[in-house]
Formats: structure tokens, C-alpha cells, sequence
């Protein structure tokens, strides 16, 4: 219960400015809507409550449970595909992927397949994050991994459609949120928190900000190949 209260006392102090902005607004603009709002509000406290209380309690133990075990396994092709596969459904998890998609067909008239658009930005976040974990095994410098990664988007932003690279930002933005950012920062923390020599602040941080580059390449390798 003490976690329950913890929980939901923070996700009140993070909701109500918000709240209290639009219904002052609204108060002005369309009073009718008011009671609708609050109800939404309240629902949204709730369901943001229930759901931190489900990655407080499964996905952040999972995800330190996974990075502790990965650098005992000797085979690196299998940290690498274990990783990819957890950033390809972590990805398609995240709520914020679909409004994205979800919006994109909407607006594009379905122009292209929303199957496409998920497989796109999961694999560009899995593949990053296979890369993110290496990174953390082999001590790579990230500044090396960054400067390389923005070469490489910027070369491609003049190969692909204005709306594609617009779509590809969007989609390195909306991957980290409340699914894959939990589960990315425990691995992390915990493949940096087993290996010798290795920090847990030092290391096990960085791998949203790397990962997050995926999607972006993969959506504008996608408008490359839609032109």
C-alpha cells in the first residue's frame, strides 16, 4: 500500500498542472467538455498509476535480471540476438509507437502498411540496442557510436523525403517511452553492474540515447526505398 500511495502521489503532482491548464482553457473555450475531462483525468491517473506499479514491480527486475545474466553467456552472437529481440518487442509494446503509426496512416491515406512501419522502427530499436550492449562489453567510447550514428542520419536526410525524416525523428522520440526506456536502462545497469572495471552510472546509462537513433535510420533507409 505504501508503494500504491507512493505512486499515485507522484503521478497526481505530475498530471495536475497539466490539468489545471486545460480546464482553465477550457473554461473559456467549451465549458460542456469540462466534465469530460476530468473524468479522463482521472482515469488517466489511475491507469498511469497501475502501470508504473507493473513496471516497478516486473519489468525493472526483468530487465536487471537479463543484463546481469548476459555477459555470463560466452557467445556473443546470442547477447546480440537476445538484445535485438527484446528491442523489437519492447518497441512494438510501446504506446507511444502506435499513436505514431496510428497518426501516420491516418494522414498518408494508408499509403504505407502500418506491419511495415512497426517492423521498420523495432528493428532499427533492436538492432541499436544490440549495438548499446556491445558497446558496454567492449568499453566503446559513446562520443565514437554518436558521431558516427548522426553522420550517417544527417547523409541520409538528404536522400529521403522531407515527410520521412520528419516521420523518422518522430520515431526515435516516441520509442523511448514507458515500455522501453524501463526495460533498456535495467539491462544497462544490470550487464554494466556484473562486468569488472565497469560503472553503473558511467555505463549503464547512454543506452536510450544510442538505441534511439534506431528507428530513426530505419524509417529514412524506408523512405530511401519508397522513393
Amino acid at each position: 500500500m505504501d508503494t500504491i500511495k507512493k505512486e499515485l502521489l507522484n503521478v497526481i503532482q505530475s498530471v495536475s498542472p497539466v490539468s489545471i491548464v486545460v480546464l482553465f482553457f477550457l473554461s473559456f473555450i467549451s465549458k460542456s467538455e469540462i466534465p469530460r475531462f476530468i473524468v479522463g483525468s482521472i482515469m488517466v491517473i489511475i491507469g498511469i498509476t497501475l502501470f508504473l506499479l507493473g513496471i516497478n514491480l516486473g519489468f525493472l527486475p526483468f530487465g536487471e535480471a537479463i543484463g546481469s545474466e548476459l555477459p555470463m553467456k560466452t557467445s556473443l552472437v546470442f547477447i546480440a540476438i537476445l538484445t535485438f529481440v527484446i528491442g523489437v518487442i519492447a518497441t512494438i509494446a510501446e504506446p507511444g509507437v502506435r499513436v505514431l503509426i496510428n497518426r501516420v496512416d491516418y494522414v498518408s491515406g494508408s499509403s504505407i502498411p502500418q506491419a511495415i512501419l512497426f517492423l521498420s522502427i523495432g528493428v532499427g530499436m533492436g538492432a541499436f540496442l544490440s549495438l548499446a550492449v556491445l558497446r558496454i562489453i567492449y568499453g566503446i567510447n559513446y562520443a565514437y557510436l554518436f558521431t558516427i550514428g548522426y553522420i550517417f542520419i544527417i547523409s541520409l536526410s538528404f536522400l529521403t523525403s522531407p515527410s520521412f525524416v520528419a516521420v523518422a525523428f518522430d520515431a526515435g522520440g516516441v520509442t523511448t517511452g514507458l515500455v522501453t526506456v524501463p526495460i533498456i536502462l535495467s539491462i544497462g545497469i544490470g550487464v554494466s553492474s556484473v562486468l569488472g572495471g565497469k560503472s553503473a552510472l558511467s555505463d549503464g546509462f547512454g543506452l536510450v540515447g544510442l538505441s534511439s537513433m534506431g528507428p530513426i535510420i530505419s524509417i529514412m533507409v524506408l523512405g530511401v526505398l519508397y522513393a
